[in-house]
């Protein structure tokens, strides 16, 4: 569902707000309307930039063809191809040896709509080719009755691709960077086009590559004596990445306060990644395992083991791992460290973690089961190539692009251009600022602490019910924050401070004492550059990941399964739960409902609060009934022939969803707080005026922008992070399939499908952007609360045969 795709529509959207719209009807005549709705010139307009407002938001399509229809400009059509083979063979080569190898092979092309997908690019297509293979042997030798060996040898590789261009072919004049697809525009938010904007971002970039390959091996030892069934073994990784490309700004990113600024070409904030090479990681893990089940009594077992895992860190094949260094008071160094691993220390050298569970059947009846378990988990790091090839210099370089008298130089820029040096104590210009990611070099390994009760009672010969509770506590989960920010003090003046960090002066305001604010700090000019004061000014807002972070989960789940009969079965669970954490998205694109970062690394108890993904009620039931209907069943019990082949052998299925909607929170689109992240990362303050409910469940607007307003500039707000909910969820899908046997070993399946047969509109994430502007002259923004997309299909039916044999 996209409802705001082409580029008359987005303007007329925005209409109603005066001072950051321009009707399509005006733009494109270069003009503006005034407070009286009449177009009139633009104050400082760039006409350049009219063939980008044309090109990114083209106007509506008009009859041109024979037949009258039009060609379509807005939301390309989605296609999702699939191709997947399954080999397998299985082998008895003695009474004490057999052996089983598995092929899979999956070839997958998704083409979607960016629209579709929360954005409103009414002409861009998110294209993505996967392609991922699994290959796993296996040979079982039995020693005797009570000592078996299992060995497995196992691979598994994945390559992708993923590009966002235009569906239409579009000028190419409008590309920011010579020879590539047109970039990514973002209005009213953040640099990128996967976070909360007032305007939803284009989302343009060139094409990247990412390939992974996973080499195991693992034996596994089984020993039963007495009461004691030991089970030991290890196992071995090695594995594989490389990538290519960036996504984030590898066709250059350019983020406007408003429309207006956007006419204007008067930025906010711009980024450029060129010339990325491909990079290789490599990583090596292990672990090894000991287990005992004891049966200490008849109705009692008691489970006890330890595992120890390990690796050797992250490391680049030809020892081109960049990464950054702080020094002992945090401050980010300049240059990057380069070498062939991008850690200093590796604390996954010794990873004990203890297992402890119980089953235990308190009447010895069979008729109840109390289980019980204890365990420390690791998370080994063995993905971070997001962190070290993207935007990480001198491989990768992320350009902060400087603006020539608050304007945007002109575009396009140079593909192979050597990059600039980086700007320092006696580099003039002109050098670069560079905008890296990057991660702790000292990272902890991220850690889980898992604990859980469960109660389970035969309520009759094939029903039973469970009851349970499961907690974890997790530490040293990554967070993604600025690490080139100042912190913050708490005003000591009786006449206030100035506050505002790195915002212009104009934009500064005075705090009252005992106010927790950022002090004012100007830019200032060194050797021709204009520089933020930040710790270091020599490099830009860092999109950086450190293991600070804590998460806990506490749950009620209540089930109820029915076991085949009369060929009826069914499950239904409910679940009622809550996850706290700092930080749920570590990477914009998985956080559409959150701050993609921190709102600062020294005040990090701000961010506390429910998980993005966290779901406070959920329920979910399934059901399989063989109809009764045939040979043998209640029925029709007497047919036979073609009349039992045409009743006989159907199946009903179905599944059924509902869910409480998941946390939002309403955010500022610019960087109120002073901080100079380039992120989407302020929230307002509420309204301390403001009477009736916030969520009013409306699609034109879910919350109501007026219970929020902007704090003073250069200090934090108090709406919280995932202070409300968004948009529930319900769906059903039903499936009836018949099975026709053909001959003894072959059988032909007819499967008819529904999924969401109910045709339920399932309302996805609202915009959550509440002010545009900066913190001088801001505005409500007129898509606030707006919901422009769904969470789930329309309804949808497929019919297949499947043969067996």
């Amino acid at each position: 569902m996209f409802l705001f795709g082409t580029y008359e529509g987005f303007q007329e959207r925005l209409s109603r707000s005066s001072a950051s719209v321009v009707p399509g009807t005006c733009a494109r005549q270069g003009l503006f309307p005034n407070a009286g709705g009449v177009c009139a010139p633009v104050d400082g307009l760039k006409p350049a930039m009219l063939k980008y407002a044309n090109a990114f938001w083209p106007a509506p399509s008009t009859p041109d063809r024979p037949d009258g229809t039009a060609i379509a400009y807005s939301n390309p059509p989605q296609t999702i191809g699939e191709s997947f083979g399954l080999a397998r063979f299985d082998h008895i080569i003695s009474s004490k040896d057999s052996f089983y190898a598995n092929l899979t092979v999956d070839d997958g092309l998704r083409i979607n709509p960016w629209g579709g997908g929360g954005g409103g690019a009414p002409n861009f297509k998110s294209v993505s080719d996967n392609i991922s293979k699994t290959l796993s042997l296996k040979e079982t030798h039995v020693f005797s009755s009570s000592l078996v060996n299992i060995a497995t040898l196992g691979y598994a590789g994945g390559y992708a691709t993923l590009v966002n261009a235009p569906a239409v072919p579009m000028p190419a004049d409008v590309v920011f960077l010579e020879g590539g697809n047109p970039g990514t525009i973002v209005i009213g938010g953040g640099i990128s086009a996967a976070a909360p904007s007032a305007v939803a971002g284009i989302p343009g970039n060139n094409p990247t590559r990412g390939i992974r390959h996973y080499f195991t091996y693992s034996d596994d030892l089984r020993f039963i004596k007495g009461k004691h069934s030991w089970s030991m073994g290890g196992w071995l990784l090695k594995m594989q990445q490389n990538q290519a490309g960036v996504a984030l700004s590898s066709a250059g990113n350019v983020a406007y306060p408003t429309i207006l600024a956007f006419l204007r070409d008067q930025p906010s904030n711009a980024i450029l990644t060129r010339n990325a090479p491909a990079l290789g990681f490599r990583s090596t893990e292990g672990a090894w395992y000991i287990q005992d089940d004891m049966k200490l009594r008849s109705n009692f077992t008691l489970r006890l083991g330890l595992r120890h895992e390990m690796t050797n860190g992250w490391n680049e094949v030809v020892g081109r791992c960049s990464n950054y260094r702080y020094d002992p008071g945090f401050v980010i160094q300049t240059n990057p460290t380069i070498g062939k691993s991008c850690m200093d220390q590796n604390h996954a050298k010794l990873l004990l973690q203890p297992r402890v569970g119980l089953a235990w059947d308190p009447t010895g009846t069979g008729s109840w089961a109390v289980r019980a378990a204890f365990g420390i988990h690791n998370d080994l790091i063995d993905n971070l190539g997001i962190r070290t090839q993207a935007g990480m210099p001198p491989f990768a370089a992320r350009e902060s692009l400087p603006f020539t008298n608050g304007f945007l130089p002109l575009l396009p820029l140079k593909k192979n251009a050597p990059l600039p040096p980086t700007c320092g104590p006696g580099i003039s210009a002109p050098c670069s600022i560079y905008q890296p990611t990057g991660f702790d070099p000292n990272m902890f390994t991220p850690t889980v602490q898992i604990w859980d009760l469960t109660v389970e009672r035969q309520l009759a010969k094939d029903l039973v019910l469970s009851v349970g509770y499961v907690g974890s506590q997790s530490y040293h989960t990554n967070l993604t924050m600025d690490t080139n920010t100042a912190p913050t003090e708490v005003c000591q003046n009786p006449q206030g401070c100035r506050s505002g960090g790195v915002l212009p002066p104009a934009q500064a305001a005075i705090v009252p004492q005992g106010t927790t604010y950022m002090p004012s700090r100007p830019s200032i000019v060194v050797n021709g550059v204009t520089l933020q004061q930040r710790p270091n000014p020599y490099v830009s807002y860092t999109q950086s990941w450190f293991g600070w972070g804590t998460a806990s989960y506490h749950a009620v789940n209540v089930s109820v399964l029915k076991r085949a009969a009369r060929g009826l079965t069914f499950k239904a669970n409910y679940s009622y739960g809550k996850v706290l954490d700092l930080n749920s998205a570590i990477l914009a694109p998985s956080g559409e409902n959150e701050p993609p970062e921190l709102f600062s690394p020294y005040n990090r108890h701000l961010n506390k609060g429910v998980a993005a993904y966290s779901l406070q009620h959920q329920f979910n039931s399934n059901f399989s009934y063989q109809l009764p209907f045939g040979s043998g069943q209640r029925f029709g019990s007497g047919a036979s022939g073609w009349m039992n082949r045409l009743i006989g052998g159907w199946q009903w299925n179905g599944i059924a969803t509902a869910q409480s909607g998941f946390p939002i929170t309403p955010l500022i689109g610019f960087n109120n707080s002073g901080t100079g992240d380039g992120g989407v990362v302020d929230v307002p303050n509420l309204n301390p005026n403001f009477k009736g409910p916030v969520i009013s469940g409306r699609v034109d607007h879910w919350f109501d922008p007026r219970a929020f307003t902007v704090p003073l500039a250069g200090t934090f707000g108090n709406a919280g992070r995932s202070t409300f909910r968004g948009p529930g969820l319900f769906n059903l899908d039903t499936s009836l399939f018949k099975r026709i046997p053909i001959r003894e070993s072959v059988t032909l399946q007819f499967r008819a499908e529904a999924f969401n047969v109910l045709n339920h509109v399932n309302f996805a994430f609202p915009n959550q952007v509440v002010f545009q502007g900066n913190s001088a002259n801001y505005s409500y923004s007129e898509s606030a609360g707006e919901i422009t997309n769904t969470a789930t299909p329309s309804r949808q039916l497929q019919f297949a045969l499947k043969l067996l044999f």
